[in-house]
């Protein structure tokens, strides 16, 4: 068994609409594009996109706190490119993050990404194997 135990729960409520929730979570709407579904909510590859973005900037942003960078804003865009046949799965994921600040390091920034890809963000590294991830960034001065 595993040392820590997640779970969700997605229930159906019309088309290919579902409602995705964790315990003690807010609600999200998941659904597929028309003519399947209405395009009210996330779809799962989406989902799958934005969960590698946030593992990642949260573990970023808190490597970049304790290295006492002065953060003031932060973004991740995640953009996936998949395959034409099925499964559609994802070929090539690109992340590009977006750190504003004062006095920013670059070299403390690569370093966070680094340790993000190479030992904290769990995400990636289950999808590492399978998919070709790269990244980039820019810093803005303020």
């Amino acid at each position: 068994m595993a040392d820590q135990l997640l779970s969700t729960r997605v229930t159906w409520t019309e088309k290919l609409h579902f409602r995705g929730q964790a315990e003690h979570d807010q609600i999200v709407a998941i659904d597929h594009a028309p003519p399947l579904g209405d395009g009210n909510g996330l779809k799962p590859m989406e989902l799958l996109l934005m969960s590698l973005a946030s593992c990642s900037a949260q573990t970023v942003i808190s490597l970049l706190q304790k290295m006492t960078q002065d953060v003031r804003g932060f973004v991740v865009e995640a953009e996936g490119a998949r395959r034409a046949e099925h499964p559609t799965v994802f070929t090539e994921i690109r992340l590009e993050y977006e750190v504003e600040g004062v006095s920013l390091s670059a070299e403390a920034v690569e370093k966070a990404i680094r340790l993000s890809e190479e030992k904290y963000c769990p995400i990636w590294a289950m999808l590492k194997p399978g998919v070709k991830i790269s990244f980039s960034y820019k810093i803005q001065t303020v």
